[in-house]
């Protein structure tokens, strides 16, 4: 009888715990009753039926794993947490037919459990198998020189096209990394080559640019400078036609009051005249002595009446 009692608390204790599953934090475990999907546990202790609530196991390849027959793992354990895969690289062509090795990782999360292990078989090698496809397609419309400049917009378009085609699987792909791009060692020397080439361009354009700016600011500095030169010179000769002729009047002003006074001197319109014929007499002989080459002097005729108007003019005066 004790024995049976020993035994039946043994058993009694067996099914207690297979009933009792402790889910740690970021996985879950997926529950079938009778081969039918029942429930989903979450994280902490949960209640099942034994015998009749069985997890589901899943065979997922890892491909962090190099050899083959170590890269199925299988478990009824799924984690939930964000995972990277780093995929093996594979040989892609550009759309100028240039084909280069792509090394690309991938992080996605599983969201719905039940989902991943129900609507596809082998989830890890559906998302491998869907990112190579998925990449040979957005590269393949792409040319050499803008997969090598462009890997934030090929990154946007992988994750994007990867995470509406796995939502089904309820997984949730966050990015994807393009980590390298290589490209055949001809293809590479070329481009060096290249490179080179744009460079020598670029120095002798922005050399001939410098050059064409030196020439264009000595151009304008000497345009600027004429400029100025001739505002000066034409500010000069205003300024000289004004002073002659503030000369000019204030001489003429001067002259037109000497000649009124010498005009009010005399009585008589006729002893004005004949002065003044005097005066411009005088005046003429004194350019005429005033040359160079000047060998016979001409008196013009009517001296007589200028050198007795000199005679008035002398009389005038003593008597004023």
């Amino acid at each position: 009888m004790f024995f049976a009692v020993v035994i039946f608390a043994f058993v009694a204790a067996a099914v207690i715990a297979a009933g009792i599953r402790i889910v740690p934090q970021g996985m879950t475990m997926v529950i079938e009753r009778l081969g039918k999907y029942r429930r989903t546990l979450e994280s902490g202790i949960n209640i099942i039926i034994p015998f009749f609530d069985r997890p589901r196991t899943v065979s997922w390849d890892m491909p962090s794993l190099t050899e083959e027959t170590k890269r199925r793992r299988t478990t009824c354990w799924i984690d939930l947490r964000e995972q990277v895969y780093d995929y093996p690289k594979q040989s892609v062509i550009t759309k100028d037919n240039v084909t280069v090795s792509i090394d690309a990782l991938l992080y996605f999360q599983i969201n719905n459990a039940a989902d991943a292990c129900y609507e596809v078989a082998n989830l890890t090698k559906a998302i491998e198998m869907l990112t190579q496809t998925t990449l040979r397609n957005v590269v393949g419309k792409l040319t050499l020189d803008e997969c090598l400049t462009s890997r934030d917009e090929i990154n946007t378009q992988l994750c994007t096209i990867l995470d509406e085609a796995t939502d089904r699987w309820g997984v949730k792909v966050n990015r994807v990394e393009i980590k390298d791009i290589e490209v055949p060692e001809s293809i590479r020397i070329q481009m060096e080559k290249q490179m080179t080439a744009e460079r020598e361009k670029r120095a002798a354009i922005l050399t001939a640019e410098g050059m064409k700016q030196s020439k264009i600011l000595e151009a304008e500095g000497f345009q600027e400078s004429e400029v100025k030169k001739a505002d000066g010179e034409k500010q000069a000769a205003i300024l000289r036609a004004e002073g002659e002729a503030a000369a000019t009047k204030a001489r003429a002003e001067a002259e037109a009051k000497a000649i009124e006074y010498v005009r009010s001197q005399f009585k008589n319109e006729a002893a004005y005249a004949d002065y003044l014929k005097a005066i411009r007499y005088i005046d003429a002989q004194k350019e005429i002595f005033s040359g160079k080459d000047v060998k016979t002097i001409f008196m013009p005729y009517g001296t007589e009446k200028a050198l007795g108007g000199i005679g008035s003019l002398s009389e005038l005066v003593r008597q004023g």
